[in-house]
């Protein structure tokens, strides 16, 4: 389970994110949702210790994320598509990863299979196209078999078919009992995706809530979350447990 409480960063003058609490629990996909510069990806940052918050904090399993040992086992995250060397090729991208972590050779061609990039393990990353790059961190992020899974606006630059995939993929894994937290701006997608929404605007939650209880307020999904995002309402559903 993720765990933010009373989370808070301020860049200068600009807070970036304010106060934000809620939780992620296993079992399904939590959706991430706000507009561009909501501050999604700075409390995902928060999440895995790559910026320090000015007060509250996030913890995975009940711990801060630098204060596990084998962090890779534990937690999964593709923040930003291109996060690898270049010249590397994919599987030595991975290879590196997996060295680190003390993750077993073989789990390298397990990933790059299940990604869908087996064919392509040997060719240089830095000419992935934008869809390539993303199942190269989805890859890195499955790598060590992790129960945690945060992946930042993993659909885009995927094809149609690459979309189904990715939707199907993160069911499957919240099926199996992991915790999948999954950002993006996209409520149309979230709601062919996710069950739980996370929804956050300047900084700020917005709603804490299933697919079903927004739907609910409105007379479209759509319509439901542009009347929170537009900074005029506040909300918070009472949560089913399911």
């Amino acid at each position: 389970m993720i765990e933010v409480r009373t989370l808070t960063k301020r860049y200068g003058e600009t807070v970036a994110v304010n106060q934000l609490s809620f939780s992620v629990r296993p079992g399904v996909v939590t959706g991430f949702l706000g507009p561009n510069g909501s501050g999604k990806s700075t409390t995902m940052r928060l999440m895995l210790g790559l910026d320090v918050p000015d007060s509250g904090q996030a913890t995975i399993g009940g711990k801060r994320y630098r204060e596990l040992r084998w962090p890779l086992r534990e937690v999964g995250a593709s923040l930003e598509a291109r996060a690898f060397h270049p010249g590397r090729s994919a599987r030595a991208h991975l290879m590196a990863l997996a060295a680190s972590n003390a993750i077993p050779r073989k789990r390298v061609q397990e990933v790059l299979g299940i990604v869908g990039l087996s064919g392509a393990a040997r060719r240089r990353a830095g000419k992935f196209s934008l869809g390539m790059a993303q199942r190269l961190g989805l890859a890195a992020a499955l790598l060590g078999d992790p129960g945690v899974l945060l992946l930042d606006e993993p659909v885009n630059g995927l094809d149609p078919e690459g979309i189904r995939w990715i939707r199907g993929l993160l069911k499957s894994l919240a099926a199996e009992g992991r915790t999948v937290l999954v950002s993006s701006h996209l409520i149309s997608e979230m709601a062919l995706t996710a069950e739980h929404l996370v929804v956050i605007g300047a900084g700020r939650l917005l709603a804490d809530t299933t697919v079903t209880e927004l739907s609910a307020r409105s007379t479209s999904l759509e319509e439901a979350f542009f009347a929170l995002t537009d900074g005029s309402v506040e909300y918070r559903a009472e949560t089913r447990n399911s």
